[in-house]
């Protein structure tokens, strides 16, 4: 784990959507361990709170706000509270998402729209109310995946958003710039204390870990080094760019899995995974 540089981010705000687990509460820790005040926001209540009270245990001024980034008014709540605890908005990380395992055959509308209202209309509606709370200078992070370059089977439509946010980043950094830049930090393979490690799933990741030159899955903390690093002023000439933190998977020609699914498929019967 990259070591964070106290005071980068002295009093700025930032608010992490999807910081109540995972990548999103490594992040907001990273930021608040570098100076910053910050928002914690997520659909699980009692998640969050315990996120908070980390947090403060360790000086750090922080508020919480429960947000279903799939109602667009609860987006909107989200901001008003932000700015009315603390005026503005510094770094705005947008990390809240969906996941589905799926594919272009079995995926249903409701499946189709509520992937897309969290996973790339909640990113644009979050900047927009924002927007007018951000000081030039401020910066944007949209949390994608390397599945926006390339994909696996049985991962649509997450694919399909993955790919959609890298373009909203590029038409938010041409829009704002030169007052803000947005940029994307696309990640791969992460696994966190929160998932079920029994026999099984451990001898996977292994298996997961060798396919890495990385010769390991990533770990939350790997991923919110990059985004502090995207948002502190060492980018500063970095906009409208798309960071690949992905422990050069995506450098690996052959995956073994796709013969089998080409052959037989995979199951269908999965749900929707999100913060």
């Amino acid at each position: 784990m990259s070591d964070s540089h106290p005071n980068r981010f002295d009093q700025d705000v930032v608010l992490v959507t999807g910081s109540n687990y995972g990548i999103g509460k490594a992040t907001v820790t990273r930021f608040a361990r570098e100076g910053a005040n910050v928002v914690v926001t997520g659909r699980d209540e009692r998640r969050g709170r315990t996120v908070l009270e980390q947090l403060r245990e360790e000086g750090t001024i922080a508020i919480h706000v429960p947000a279903n980034l799939a109602d667009p008014d609860a987006i909107e709540t989200l901001i008003e509270k932000t700015v009315h605890k603390f005026g503005r908005i510094d770094v705005l990380v947008n990390n809240a998402a969906a996941q589905t395992h799926q594919t272009v055959k079995t995926t249903s509308i409701d499946e189709w729209v509520l992937t897309f209202d969290v996973n790339v209309r909640a990113y644009w509606l979050t900047v927009k109310h924002a927007l007018p709370h951000m000081p030039d200078g401020s910066s944007i992070v949209n949390v994608s995946s390397n599945h926006a370059f390339e994909t696996g089977a049985h991962s649509f439509p997450y694919n399909v958003t993955k790919a959609a946010i890298n373009g909203l980043t590029r038409a938010m950094a041409l829009e704002f710039g030169p007052s803000i830049r947005v940029n994307t930090l696309n990640s791969g393979w992460v696994t966190t204390d929160e998932t079920t490690a029994d026999d099984e799933t451990i001898a996977e990741r292994k298996e997961i870990a060798d396919i890495h030159p990385a010769g390991r899955m990533g770990r939350p903390e790997d991923v919110a080094g990059a985004i502090a690093f995207l948002a502190s002023d060492d980018a500063a000439f970095i906009t409208g760019s798309h960071l690949l933190v992905d422990g050069g998977r995506s450098a690996v020609m052959y995956d073994r899995t796709t013969p089998d699914y080409r052959r037989s498929g995979w199951p269908e019967e999965y749900d929707h995974e999100w913060v």
